[in-house]
């Protein structure tokens, strides 16, 4: 169902919303049908326009298309109006619209992008694009919009710490607080800024503070939110600071879907390096990720004045609708987080309002099994894995595949991938597409490969992500890996990988899982996924975002099913004592097996006793 269908269907029925978000659902779009209508569709300028921006609809006069000419690299083309009758171009991920009569022209400002005439970028001294395209262009010091002395809270969490790195670089003052601590801190305080660690009190709110900004996971209840609102202070969920800045730091380029986020996104990002490297005259991209770079050992690095940053962009508590996007990345998408949505019509509306956000004259990359209805909401080009873009496998020595990538017009060389696993080598191949689609738009097809080459030889140079297959060493001789793997699909591919590093190999399984809904929800599914493993063992249930559990289950649910199956499974009770019934099932291994240890909480902070016991 098109664009302009959707809005004739809630021009129709404006002013009556329970019957439009029924026909909605009918075309499986009834939350966005709904939104549209509590904006009352045809009246109110501030409810229908963005909410239909939104959507992708159209409310203005439509593009059109730019003939590149037969020398050019046709990396990325303008969409063109809709016709009458079905479109063939849609297949090629052509994203077209209809000029409608009924909404206003849209103006040159909306929601933080500002439109201008101008270049792009630049290769060898040759404009790349002089169509209208967005440009961010970062203001030189603080955020705009966010005050200069900045509180968080749940400084530790992967989104808020690499937030707070990039607001210190733009001069803010900070200060944070972190229940738990762990990996996440350390980076900020090398950055200078102090973060208390430990229960939440009310003290621990500076008194020279002028806006706080918390996780998802910081309850509206926390004693220093209420401190914070009692002093009539902004208290911005992380999700809103995210949108300030990327509003004005860069073009960004946010990286969706239920797995594959953090890799991904730094996969694109040292394909935008490799890219930059090659051509010093333009802007250094940045990266705002969910886990330490290895190399780098940070999560976000500030991109230049009007480079493009690649931006994790989750899906839970709807954060990534705070981003205005140049390009997306949708790497795949499962049922998860029905705690926050309610049902998978939801999750799946926020993801068409996603595609929907990204500027027309940008990118949408989807892998090839991303849902169709993606490229229905875009309204700018789309490009899909097996179609406009091919990964070619060209062998693979332990887990770690060499691939090549083609697009239109280009192609790259053979690379090995570090990081191991099927699927990276999409990731790869996704991050590669965007990054050539985006800086490579009106080259010629030899220099489309040059640049292609070089995003390659990017991807190739990534050693991975902290949590994300992450080696934590080989005690005793034992090879122990830690991945975050917290989705029934994630332990499957996760194990699948591990096979074919340690070919031969017992695989023994430390797992915690993560939040009990998610644990209940997914019970069948964690154990037909641990089946693989030889043996496992089941810590506690790590209870992140508590205050939404309704349904729950728990360690020992899991382990009942296990071994109704036939594996080897015992329960661990907290982390100290799952860490001493893991070790000891591994010394008692007649065979020298490998360790996963798999989970999205604290698992990780047994990572010094597990070694120090194994290395006995």
């Amino acid at each position: 169902m098109g664009g302009e269908d959707v809005l004739g269907l809630v021009e129709g029925l404006a002013g009556d919303e329970d019957l439009g978000e029924a026909a909605g659902q009918a075309c499986g779009l009834g939350e966005l049908v709904a939104e549209l209508l509590a904006g009352n569709a045809c009246g109110d300028a501030l409810g229908s326009e963005e909410a239909a921006q939104d959507l992708g609809l159209e409310v203005g006069a439509g593009l059109v298309g730019h003939d590149q000419g037969s020398g050019s690299c046709h990396c990325l083309k303008e969409p063109r109006p809709r016709r009458a009758g079905p479109d063939p171009r849609v297949r090629h991920g052509q994203r077209a619209r209809k000029a409608g009569s009924h909404g206003r022209p849209r103006g040159r400002e909306r929601g933080g992008w500002r439109l201008e005439r101008a270049r792009l970028d630049c290769f060898d001294g040759h404009v790349i694009d002089e169509h209208p395209t967005p440009s961010l262009v970062r203001a030189p010091g603080l955020v705009p919009g966010l005050a200069p002395r900045v509180h968080l809270l749940g400084a530790g969490g992967a989104g808020v710490s690499g937030l707070g790195l990039l607001l210190a670089e733009r001069g803010h003052a900070l200060t944070g607080h972190d229940s738990a601590g762990g990996p996440f801190v350390a980076p900020l305080e090398a950055a200078g800024i102090a973060i208390a660690v430990g229960a939440s009190a009310a003290s621990a709110l500076p008194s020279d503070a002028e806006v706080v900004v918390r996780s998802a996971a910081v309850p509206a209840d926390d004693p220093q939110v209420l401190l914070a609102e009692e002093r009539g202070l902004p208290v911005l969920r992380y999700k809103q600071a995210l949108g300030l800045l990327t509003s004005h730091e860069a073009a960004a380029i946010g990286v969706a879907g239920t797995h594959g986020k953090t890799s991904t996104t730094w996969l694109l990002y040292e394909a935008l390096r490799g890219i930059d490297r090659a051509c010093p005259d333009l802007p250094a991209s940045g990266v705002l990720g969910g886990g330490l770079h290895r190399g780098l050992g940070r999560n976000a690095v500030l991109a230049g004045s009007g480079g493009l940053m690649a931006v994790e962009a989750c899906e839970y508590d709807r954060t990534f609708l705070e981003l205005q996007p140049l390009g997306g990345i949708v790497t795949n998408l499962e049922e998860d987080h029905l705690d926050y949505y309610g049902s998978l019509e939801a999750l799946h509306a926020a993801f068409a309002r996603f595609a929907a956000r990204i500027h027309p004259t940008g990118l949408l990359v989807l892998s090839a099994e991303a849902p169709a209805f993606l490229e229905e909401a875009a309204r700018c080009e789309v490009w899909r894995l097996g179609r406009e873009f091919e990964l070619e496998l060209h062998g693979e020595d332990q887990g770690h595949f060499h691939i090549a990538v083609r697009g239109p017009g280009w192609a790259t060389p053979v690379v090995r991938l570090q990081v191991p696993g099927r699927f990276n080598a999409d990731n790869a191949a996704a991050a590669v597409a965007m990054a050539v689609g985006l800086r490579a738009r009106g080259q010629s097809s030899t220099r489309c490969s040059e640049l292609a080459r070089e995003a390659a030889l990017g991807v190739a140079r990534f050693e991975g992500a902290g949590r994300r297959f992450e080696r934590w060493g080989t005690p005793g001789g034992l090879p122990v890996v830690h991945d975050y793997a917290h989705h029934p699909t994630e332990v499957r591919v996760t194990l699948e990988a591990a096979r074919r590093v340690f070919p031969g190999a017992p695989i023994h399984v430390l797992f915690q899982p993560h939040q009990a809904s998610r644990t209940a929800r997914f019970l069948p599914e964690f154990i037909e996924s641990l089946r693989g493993a030889d043996r496992v063992v089941v810590a506690e249930v790590y209870g992140a975002r508590r205050h939404i559990d309704r349904v729950t289950a728990g360690a020992s649910d899991i382990v009942l099913g296990l071994r109704r199956a036939g594996v080897d499974a015992a329960e661990g009770g907290d982390l100290a004592h799952a860490t001493a019934e893991f070790c000891a099932g591994l010394e008692a291994s007649l065979a020298r097996p490998a360790a996963l240890v798999l989970g999205a909480g604290d698992i990780d902070s047994i990572r010094p006793s597990l070694l120090a016991r194994l290395d006995a």
